[in-house]
């Protein structure tokens, strides 16, 4: 994998987790890649990378979906204004593994993640993404407001492509006390009605053993 000008899975403005030195050439790279609108879904985001980051030999690149809209009067701009950078085609074929975080929108994936994912036939057709390991994240406003449909309809593009899905088991003991966010499907969080998006202790556990079980599987891939 080549080395990155600039940051290498920071998001800018973001706070502090796993930004951003340069890593060598050989260490493999995990593309935690998100679409998120209130910054519930950036800050699982953050805590996928920092379990990421616990195992040895593994790094983030953190990356944004760009947003869309029904009626387009000009082109989104290569960088946004704060965040994450935009990502891009190169970072599919880098990463060795893939984090991919939507909002719920009806029980579904937001528009971007769909809009994004329907763009990458050519990915699919030359199998950029076959077996890397990779899982899915969300947040909704509400317990019931689609958390499971949202992660397992996630799953299924991926599987499309290739991906090797990974979950979190019930030997995470912070699944079996949360009282809002995490599922066996994924990590995910509860913003409630004041849209709160800072993750819960056990919801952060959740997202960062997340993390580490991807990163886990992608050091022994790369081994």
């Amino acid at each position: 994998m080549g080395a990155r000008s600039g940051v290498t899975g920071a998001a800018r403005g973001c706070g502090a987790v796993i930004l951003c030195d340069l890593k060598e050439d050989t260490m493999p790279e995990i593309l935690v890649l998100y679409y998120s609108r209130g910054g519930s879904v950036a800050r699982l985001a953050r805590q996928i990378a920092r379990g990421i980051g616990e195992v040895d030999g593994v790094s983030a690149r953190i990356r944004t979906v760009p947003p869309v809209a029904a009626v387009t009067q000009s082109a989104a701009p290569p960088v946004p204004e704060d965040g994450a950078p935009y990502v891009e085609p190169r970072d599919l074929v880098e990463c060795a593994g893939l984090a991919l975080g939507s909002p719920t929108r009806f029980g579904n994936m937001a528009a971007p993640v769909k809009y994004w994912i329907d763009g990458l036939v050519g990915e699919w057709t030359s199998g950029t993404l076959v077996g890397k390991p990779a899982a899915v994240f969300t947040s909704t406003a509400t317990m019931h407001g689609g958390q499971e449909s949202t992660l397992l309809t996630m799953m299924v593009p991926l599987l499309h492509h290739g991906c090797v899905l990974m979950g979190i088991p019930y030997t995470e003991p912070a699944l079996s006390t949360t009282r809002s966010g995490g599922t066996p499907y994924g990590a995910s969080h509860v913003s409630g009605n004041n849209d709160d998006p800072q993750p819960t202790d056990e919801e952060a556990q959740l997202a960062r053993a997340l993390g580490r079980r991807l990163a886990t599987l992608v050091a022994k891939v790369a081994a």
